[in-house]
């Protein structure tokens, strides 16, 4: 343990001086990899320690191997990391090396990853009219863990040990540098022996430094970063201000929110502080999750005349990520107000309607932007005559760039086998490419069936009766029985009254006042066909894709938060034995013996000597 401190303690005097320089590895190839593909590379989770500087890990701790890189992990959780979030650096993996192909064409450059080579490289843009053509032999490559020339520059804001950072420099081609920046010093020392074993130091500079400085500093000194990326343990909130102002025109923002109580209903007045919007407890938690952070994010750009292009938004797991461009233009951001919705959420029938915040108008030219008019609903529902709640602001356009999702999924068709979980990859994009972008949120096919009390409908014929009745329909990559269409609330209840009438509820137990007897006792005018149509089985479920997969492991979700000066904290499991169900976990009521029995006081307490509560005459007042 003592080795290891030492070289923590080294570490963090060479990065307090300044960057460091280039390390030097044992038998590294030009690319910087400590061992060439396919000549003894420890398989990924694997203790073995790669070849190269670094040595072997020191008491207390362990080896971690993700994709190409190795790092060293203090067995305490002193410093965070959380194996559920491979997926998370898998896709970021993959769209930073879409995003440096889409960069890095007009300069001249080719983007080249393992496999590419046998095809000729990245496909070539199709050369528009009067541009001049770069020749073949002036053309120059950008492979993984080559530092390029005109490349990227990174920014990791919350690196932690530096795995992520590390991963860009060996996976992604066509970056220029990586800084790698955490506030904790124990993390800064890791991030530079980790740099320093996996043989990146060329592209990756290690960095003690509070993320909101450092970005604005970089403001200041107008040298904006490409790409930055934002993982907090919880909330980004505090760091998105200085992130839009900080990427470069046209960069790419990547940012993670795993405070998904708050972003999904249970704390709408905690939402409303963090990200400005209020959040509702609907079938459609998880895409509205992703729509308060975008909503969010073009905020806070709007301040300084910029504004976002979402590229791609994802919901996995326990956390939302969402990768947008960010652009400035006044004009552009006099049509924000359009883009933002409020939602109105049915309490009793879970309809839902969406309220632009403004409207714009084509106007000769160019645009005319005035307030919206309004409200969709009345004062309750037309429906089940319950009353609505109103949540939002949430961003109500397209959620993904339909061509860079094309793109991605085509990277990985022509480089099989990059990532460990390349299947769910292939799988979320392709389902992602279905859905309907312009239709926000979605009803469920659980949530519509159990409003009326009747069995639920196969996800076919529910598609099938829709797709009869001219509607579109697609699922989405947030909610396995999730039903994404165009068709209005009016004809979703249509259908599921016309099934209703195949498959009859049990009246006599609806009471008159709730939302199914109001619901079933008006007549279709629509008359529903659920015969199967030939549109009715998208494309990602007929390949078989792995869409939702299910967890790996049990308690597969967020870990315990680090614990700065080191130490064990407790896991979530052992929170959940100690705080939850505490009454359940009672069984002979031993606990509960200390209580007095009211109905013992009252002298009509059944159970007797088996009652759980204390039978104890209470004692006598004092004369």
């Amino acid at each position: 343990m003592r080795g290891a401190a030492r070289a923590a303690a080294a570490a963090l005097r060479t990065l307090r001086r300044g960057p460091p320089l280039p390390p030097t590895m044992d038998g590294a190839s030009p690319n910087g990899f400590a061992t060439p593909p396919g000549s003894g590379a420890p398989p990924e989770g694997s203790a073995e320690p790669p070849q190269g500087e670094g040595g072997t890990p020191g008491t207390g701790e362990t080896l971690i191997t993700e994709g190409r890189a190795t790092i060293v992990f203090p067995s305490a959780n002193e410093v965070f990391y959380n194996p559920v979030q491979g997926f998370n650096r898998d896709l970021t993996c993959a769209v930073l090396t879409e995003f440096a192909r889409l960069q890095l064409r007009p300069k001249g450059i080719r983007v080249i990853l393992p496999g590419e080579e046998e095809l000729g490289g990245s496909p070539p843009d199709p050369p528009e009219a009067g541009d001049p053509q770069t020749p073949p032999e002036t053309s120059r490559t950008a492979r993984p863990g080559e530092a390029c020339e005109e490349g990227l520059r990174v920014l990791e804001a919350l690196a932690a040990s530096g795995l992520r950072s590390v991963r860009f420099a060996r996976e992604v081609p066509g970056l220029g540098a990586i800084v790698a920046s955490d506030c904790s010093p124990r993390a800064a020392a890791l991030m530079a022996r980790n740099v320093a074993r996996n043989g990146v130091g060329d592209l990756v500079t290690p960095r003690l430094a509070d993320a909101r400085m450092l970005m604005y500093q970089s403001k200041a000194e107008r040298e904006p970063f490409d790409v930055i990326d934002l993982d907090p343990y919880g909330s980004p909130a505090p760091f998105l201000d200085a992130a839009v102002q900080a990427v470069s025109e046209g960069g790419l923002l990547c940012v993670t929110c795993t405070d998904m109580a708050v972003m999904a209903g249970n704390s709408a007045e905690t939402c409303y502080s963090k990200y400005g919007a209020v959040s509702l407890k609907g079938k459609f938690c998880h895409e509205m999750a992703l729509r308060i952070i975008l909503h969010s994010l073009d905020l806070r750009a709007n301040c300084y005349q910029r504004f976002v292009v979402p590229l791609l938004s994802v919901s996995a797991d326990f956390y939302v990520r969402v990768f947008v461009r960010v652009f400035t233009g006044q004009a552009k951001v006099k049509a924000s107000a359009s883009k933002q919705a409020l939602v109105f959420h049915c309490v009793g029938c879970g309809s839902h309607h969406l309220q632009r915040l403004g409207r714009a108008t084509s106007h000769g030219s160019g645009f005319k932007y005035s307030a919206a008019t309004g409200p969709p609903v009345g004062p309750t529902c037309e429906f089940c005559h319950q009353r609505h709640q109103v949540g939002g602001p949430v961003w109500a356009e397209p959620l993904h760039d339909p061509a860079f999702v094309e793109g991605v999924l085509a990277a990985l068709e022509r480089s099989p086998g990059r990532f460990s979980t390349e299947p769910r990859l292939r799988g979320m994009l392709s389902v992602i490419a279905e859905e309907l972008s312009d239709v926000p949120l979605y009803y469920t096919l659980d949530g519509l069936s159990s409003t009326i009390r009747s069995n639920t409908p196969s996800l076919l014929q529910l598609r099938s009766a829709l797709l009869h009745a001219g509607f579109r329909v697609s699922l989405s990559h947030a909610c396995r029985n999730a039903v994404k269409t165009d068709a209005p609330p009016a004809v979703l209840w249509d259908i599921m009254r016309c099934w209703a009438k195949l498959h009859p509820v049990k009246r006599e137990r609806l009471q008159d006042s709730s939302p199914a007897a109001r619901i079933l006792a008006v007549e279709p005018t629509l008359q529903a066909s659920f015969a199967l149509h030939e549109d009715a089985n998208p494309g990602s479920r007929k390949r078989g894709l792995k869409r939702f997969p299910e967890n790996p492991e049990a308690f597969w979700g967020p870990k315990a938060r680090a614990k700065a000066g080191g130490g064990l904290s407790p896991s979530l499991q052992e929170k959940r034995e100690r705080l939850q169900n505490k009454r359940r976990q009672r069984p002979d009521g031993a606990g509960l013996k200390q209580f007095p029995c009211k109905r013992f006081k009252e002298g009509s307490c059944p159970r007797g000597d088996q009652c759980c509560y204390s039978h104890e005459p209470p004692p006598a007042a004092p004369h």
